[in-house]
């Protein structure tokens, strides 16, 4: 596999065209090309020499779309091929605000949620800072979007993977797609989901990127909440709490907790009861969501009218809270579900 171009910098593609004898101003025709989604032999401005020379040491198209599923809502999923042959996949789902494009950062993932599609085959790899920017330059591209008029306009780093487990990555990435000529989305429509990797927590609060942090907590008792995301046996609540502290104290940003709904396992009064005693007077908010079933765990969701119930259980208890739509359940909507599909189908 070739290197990625576009997990260089804009200084970075600057020095690099420098060094292969171009005039200074080819960098700004590559950089703008790269961020309008092109690739390397599609952009016109390039000279053919050129562009043969940055062939040969970097991929033409390092991210591409293999697939696409629309759902009844008009949320769209995609397969996302990678140079290596590798599948991640994306979502993107629209609100009358915008388009938000949810963006995968690993090959699998190792943390081994048990709501979770991603994890089924363990961890393959990261995916580099060009590789999860891609992801958004190609569907945006897609979208008729350009840099000055943007079709994605929000992102949330939600997919395959666990953001902080990859994290020089994904800082680089959070620094190009938020930097000034490139596609510039503002870290204030970025939101990170974890699942709580306490000091990678810590750190993030320092990187000065002013994003939304979303803490996978699913349970108000470290006990239960082992049962079902095992990174809780070596992080507790508590420790992620005082990371979310560290993270408003540095940012300002209040940060969100998400909570889904298990029949049976976390939906109790007892259960809501204990999140507001955990979490009231805190900049926080709570998103809760019906579980999207991915069958080879086992796991099942709750009906809307009980999710509600929760939710109003929370709300009265003084927690800011919200059900969150259910979006393209129809496509399989959950993480890894449709990548999970794919990878059955080709051993099948």
């Amino acid at each position: 596999m070739k290197e990625i171009l576009q997990d260089l910098s804009l200084p970075e593609v600057e020095a690099l065209v420098a060094g292969m004898g171009e005039p200074k101003f080819r960098a700004g025709q590559l950089y703008r090309g790269l961020m309008r989604g092109a690739r390397i032999s599609d952009i016109s401005e390039l000279s053919k020499a050129f562009k043969a020379k940055l062939l040969e040491k970097f991929e033409d198209e390092p991210v591409r779309i293999a697939q696409v599923l629309t759902a009844s809502d008009g949320t769209e999923k995609y397969l996302f091929a990678l140079a290596d042959g590798n599948i991640v996949e994306g979502v993107l789902m629209r609100y009358k605000y915008g388009n938000t494009q949810c963006v995968s950062t690993q090959v699998g993932c190792r943390m081994n949620c048990a709501f979770c599609a991603s994890g089924l085959g363990g961890l393959v790899r990261d995916l580099t800072a060009g590789e999860i920017l891609s992801q958004v330059l190609v569907v945006n591209a897609r979208l008729g979007g350009t840099i000055d008029k943007r079709a994605v306009t929000n992102v949330v780093l939600m997919g395959s993977g666990e953001p902080l487990d990859n994290y020089d990555n994904t800082v680089r990435f959070l620094r190009s797609v938020t930097a000034p000529g490139g596609i510039c989305i503002s870290a204030r429509n970025i939101s990170l989901s974890t699942c709580g990797l306490v000091p990678r927590m810590h750190e993030l609060a320092e990187e000065g990127i002013p994003l939304n942090l979303t803490v996978s907590l699913h349970s108000p008792s470290d006990e239960e909440r082992a049962r079902i995301m095992p990174v809780a046996k070596a992080y507790k609540i508590a420790d992620i709490l005082a990371a979310c502290d560290h993270y408003f104290e540095k940012t300002g940003r209040r940060y969100i907790f998400e909570y889904s709904l298990i029949a049976g396992e976390n939906d109790g009064k007892a259960h809501a009861e204990q999140l507001v005693s955990l979490l009231r007077g805190r900049p926080c908010h709570v998103n809760v969501i019906r579980l999207n079933e991915v069958k080879e765990r086992g796991l099942q969701g709750v009906s809307e009218k009980d999710a509600y119930r929760f939710v109003g259980m929370l709300e009265r208890g003084g927690l800011s809270a919200t059900l969150r739509r259910t979006i393209g359940a129809d496509i399989g909507g959950a993480c890894g579900q449709l990548r999970a599909g794919y990878l059955k189908g080709a051993s099948g």
